[in-house]
């Protein structure tokens, strides 16, 4: 069995009187993607800071890549790559010359320099636009141009800060494409961000950051079903059997003017049979049967406990 890509036991930050982590365990199993997720201030930037080593933790048993933080930290930098927040693009210079600038910072020899930008670019379709100052470019290749940089390390850990913020539908969904062909290679992935459905598409596993402590760890499936919601609703044509239905299954919410019953359910295949198998019983038959589960945005407002306007917004 491997060893985990990156684990944290107690780690703690504080910048004066705020406590920014307050203890946060983490395990990132090798070739995986683990989402963090939380409101803004949770401290998400703040654990990527210090896992990446460009911030000294307060306390905590760190390591990445298999080496510790606080005696090798230069290790973990030779094994990491980081895209933040912002782009570290120089707009000033061209897409390929950002590449190479990558390639000496990186020690590598020129001819070698040069043939890992040039297959990075056409890796991330900007061979065309290799020549043209990177200010030209847009939103979407910057960020494709800046993971590409981060790549010409050959970095086995990658954090990636809330990559797609501020690109269209259309560039995100490129960059989701980019991040499962990096770990589909063997890169783990340790991504931030606030949109929900990112991390549901993307993540092998998630945390939710709420007030410098985790709050819930697990799959996107495992989060879902820790909260209240899930339910089954049932539709009828038939008055009749929708009479006889209510009856066959006690404790379900009435709409007589729809025909519809609606009972609380975690959506399991264990408990649909059931509810089948008492209408067949019954010898009846809905004419449609709907699943609702709870979503991230469930867990999420329910976990951070803000279910304001503006964090729902934020969280999208």
């Amino acid at each position: 069995m491997t060893s985990p890509a990156i684990t944290a036991r107690g780690l703690r930050k504080s910048y004066g009187d705020q406590t920014v982590l307050d203890g946060i365990d983490l395990t990132v199993p090798e070739g995986t993607v683990f989402a963090l997720l939380g409101p803004n201030g949770a401290g998400k930037t703040t654990a990527v800071k210090i896992l990446s080593t460009l911030v000294t933790a307060d306390a905590g048993d760190l390591r990445v890549a298999g080496h510790d933080i606080a005696t090798a930290a230069q290790a973990v930098r030779a094994a990491i790559g980081v895209t933040g927040q912002f782009s570290a693009v120089d707009g000033l210079i061209t897409g390929e010359e950002n590449m190479l600038l990558m390639a000496d910072l990186h020690h590598l020899p020129r001819a070698e320099g040069r043939r890992v930008a040039a297959e990075l670019l056409a890796r991330f379709d900007l061979t065309d636009a290799a020549k043209k100052p990177a200010s030209t470019y847009s939103g979407g290749m910057k960020r494709r141009l800046d993971i590409a940089m981060t790549l010409v390390g050959s970095p086995r850990i990658i954090f990636l800060d809330e990559p797609t913020t501020g690109l269209d539908p259309r560039a995100r969904h490129g960059m989701w494409q980019i991040i499962r062909e990096l770990v589909t290679g063997g890169v783990t992935v340790f991504l931030t961000t606030q949109y929900l459905e990112e991390a549901d598409q993307l993540a092998d596993r998630i945390a939710v950051l709420n007030d410098g402590r985790i709050a819930a760890e697990g799959t996107a499936d495992e989060l879902k079903r820790q909260i209240p919601g899930g339910h089954v609703r049932l539709r009828f044509s038939d008055p009749v059997a929708y009479g006889k239905a209510a009856d066959a299954l006690p404790g379900t919410t009435r709409d007589d003017d729809a025909l519809a019953l609606r009972m609380a359910s975690d959506g399991s295949q264990r408990e649909l049979r059931a509810i089948l198998g008492r209408l067949d019983t019954a010898g009846i038959e809905a004419d449609e049967l709907t699943v609702h589960t709870p979503d991230l945005d469930d867990v999420f407002f329910a976990l951070t406990g803000d279910t304001t306007d503006a964090a729902k917004e934020t969280a999208r």
